[in-house]
């Protein structure tokens, strides 16, 4: 659905949150934490996928917020507040639950025990904190989730709000955002530039809240110049594009979307297969290229006033025409 104005299409998933969300709270629970654990790798049942990694992945979590911040956008009403509002606040309530309190710093702290987007750096679970990517989405889901709040009259949740004031900033070396705080080698050692480029995400499927854009300008650079293309996956080919709109710099976006790598291809039958015949299709990469192509025609919140198209190049060689989307957040 994206920005596209189809709500009616994403409203059919839905209900899978909210027919799993006893099996997502008692797993929060099992575990110490409040709300509900969304899994990752999981099946009709609900029940997290018997693979090592499953129980290590967090950046999933904020999904549910943002696709009832969606559908909210698309029918800005109270009904949709009410049927979406438990998802989000049991959402929330786990987000605020997980972060961690660090004294010394002052801060809260994200991990460990997590597993990073990317999955790069897998041999370290329980060293690993402060994602650069997780930081920006927790941030963004608990605002999101205090905006619910307020919509349906109630008082911001304190607890909420405290995490949100003191989440540590998004982490950086020499001049580039880099994997996370203590995955900060993601441009100085062998390997690392690898699998999914998750700290272009704050600006770009996300809204910049927390970035400085010039930093982010060169990270993109850094990633387009080197990065490790045979190990990506489909829809990081999208995520450049939105980091890159967001920035004006449509060429970069078009490039992005257009680049030539294995793992950016479509076949004639839509399908963007990934690995060969290991994976012949993969749904995140349709997925991205529809949101960024609407997220480029329409704008986002923030886009450059009365410009048709804002996420294209501004040369006078595109007539973009689109109906029917939304703005993206």
């Amino acid at each position: 659905m994206g920005c596209g104005g189809r709500s009616e299409l994403l409203e059919r998933s839905l209900p899978f949150y909210q027919r799993i969300l006893p099996k997502a709270e008692a797993q929060a629970k099992s575990q110490g934490y409040e709300g509900a654990r969304w899994p990752k790798c999981v099946g009709s049942s609900g029940d997290p996928g018997p693979t090592y990694i499953e129980c290590f992945l967090i950046w999933q979590q904020p999904h549910p917020i943002f696709y009832s911040e969606l559908c909210y956008r698309d029918h800005p009403n109270r009904e949709t507040l009410t049927k979406y509002q438990e998802l989000v606040f049991e959402t929330a309530k786990f987000m605020a639950s997980y972060a961690v309190w660090d004294k010394s710093r002052n801060q809260y702290r994200i991990g460990p025990p997590f597993a990073d987007a990317a999955e790069v750096y897998y041999e370290d679970h329980e060293h690993q904190s402060n994602p650069t990517f997780e930081i920006a989405y927790w941030r963004w889901g608990l605002e999101t989730a205090q905006k619910w709040r307020e919509r349906l009259g109630l008082a911001r949740d304190p607890k909420w709000d405290d995490v949100i004031a003191h989440l540590p900033s998004l982490p950086t070396r020499d001049g580039l955002y880099v994997a996370g705080e203590t995955a900060s080698d993601t441009f100085t050692a062998s390997g690392r530039n690898t699998s999914h480029p998750c700290m272009l995400a704050p600006l770009g499927m996300l809204n910049g809240s927390m970035v400085d854009r010039e930093t982010m300008r060169r990270t993109l650079h850094k990633v387009m110049e080197n990065w490790d293309w045979n190990n990506t996956w489909g829809w990081d080919y999208p995520m450049m594009a939105m980091t890159a709109a967001r920035l004006g710099e449509g060429e970069t976006a078009i490039e992005a979307l257009l680049m030539d790598k294995s793992k950016n291809h479509y076949l004639p039958n839509g399908h963007n297969p990934q690995m060969g015949p290991t994976l012949p299709l993969y749904l995140p990469g349709n997925g991205g290229l529809l949101y960024a192509t609407a997220l480029m025609a329409a704008g986002w919140e923030g886009a450059p006033a009365g410009k048709n198209a804002p996420g294209f190049p501004d040369d006078g060689n595109w007539v973009v025409k689109w109906e029917g989307l939304k703005k993206a957040p």
